[in-house]
């Protein structure tokens, strides 16, 4: 018997799965429009990230495989991206241009049913989703290598914005040129964070080429798609994009650099049962101010998972102080800890209440 004849049965089986799955798919998402209607009656938000959190959670708990867990997320996502697009198309403003590791932050938060909106800035971003023209943006918050990114905490201490979800995704970076070669190059571009993740690597490689810090990732590959002169430290994505050919690859310090981003919108979010908290304080200037500031965690048993100080530019010595906490900020304990440090902080501010990164 040939292989075809021994495929065709195991076929036929695929093809009769694959008509269920259409047709499951699609009752899915005539539901999903039912959803919609009931939430336009009343103005509700088309998206609603504890929910969709909860549904991500669900089907790993109940995935009995043989595909693994994230592949399971993963193809959840784009079926929940797909039928959110049937309400409307969720518009969402990220540090472009395209083919950044913030636009793959996007897809994987937010699938890709979606309308994204490239900024040129950090503060674009903030100010593109504060007017309402995006839904949400997404933004850098931390490098494993190079710790915070300082104008995003700035921003989000100044900002009405919420903090509707977080994310961490792998960041490996590559020195691309247009022709696939080195010659003829004099200056690497990149952003700055990359340029600095990649230090070590250049010092070794490159001592002596120049170096120039760009808005973004993105704009440095297309920049070099512009300009055999230009070589570009980007993702994978981006040297597609732009058609770059890899030189050296994976030239990041740290094999397992990875970079935070939050999600920032008007959403407020309720609770999914796996939460975390962030806010800013800031103490008064006395001694024992900052244990007490930390006291009321431990007296409600909060866990704290971050704390992180920033300069508050008064010229003072003043410290503004950034931290998460496990669980909603309804939560008991949580609520409690909170009234607390409402209380005795010089500055106060929750940033938001979010569903743990799936």
């Amino acid at each position: 018997m040939s292989i075809d004849q021994q495929l065709k049965p195991l076929r036929e089986k695929i093809d009769s799965v694959d008509a269920q799955i259409l047709a499951l798919l699609n009752a899915r998402a005539e539901l999903a429009q039912q959803v919609g209607h009931l939430k336009a009656n009343t103005n509700a938000p088309v998206l609603r990230p504890e929910r969709e959190a909860q549904v991500l959670r669900g089907v790993a708990e109940n995935n009995p495989g043989p595909l693994p867990d994230l592949a399971v997320q993963l193809i959840f996502r784009e079926v929940m991206s797909a039928c959110r697009a049937l309400e409307r198309r969720v518009t969402v403003a990220y540090l472009g241009p395209t083919g950044t590791f913030s636009e793959q932050a996007v897809f994987q938060q937010f699938g890709h049913a979606i309308t994204l909106l490239p900024c040129i800035s950090i503060d674009e971003v903030f100010r593109t989703t504060e007017a309402g023209t995006a839904d949400f943006g997404v933004v850098p918050v931390e490098n494993s290598s190079e710790g915070a990114v300082n104008r995003t905490l700035d921003l989000l201490l100044q900002t009405s914005l919420s903090i509707s979800g977080e994310l961490s995704i792998p960041v490996q970076h590559s020195l691309m040129t247009v022709s696939g070669s080195f010659d003829g190059v004099n200056k690497i571009c990149a952003h700055s964070q990359a340029l600095a993740q990649c230090q070590t690597w250049l010092n070794q490689h490159y001592p002596f080429m120049e170096r120039v810090a760009v808005a973004s990732n993105g704009e440095a590959a297309r920049m070099a798609s512009l300009d055999p002169s230009v070589a570009a430290i980007a993702g994978e994505t981006a040297g597609n994009q732009y058609e770059l050919q890899v030189v050296h690859a994976h030239i990041q310090d740290d094999p397992h650099n990875r970079t935070r981003f939050a999600v920032i919108g008007h959403t407020q979010c309720l609770a999914s049962g796996k939460d975390q908290t962030s806010l800013v304080l800031a103490v008064p200037n006395k001694a024992g101010a900052v244990y007490s500031l930390l006291a009321p965690f431990m007296q409600f048993g909060v866990s704290m998972t971050r704390f992180e100080s920033r300069p508050a530019r008064t010229g003072t010595w003043e410290y503004y102080f950034y931290i998460d906490v496990e669980g909603h900020q309804n939560d008991a304990a949580v609520a409690r800890s909170l009234a607390e440090l409402k209380n005795t902080a010089a500055f106060f501010k929750i940033l938001g209440s979010y569903p743990l990164s799936i």
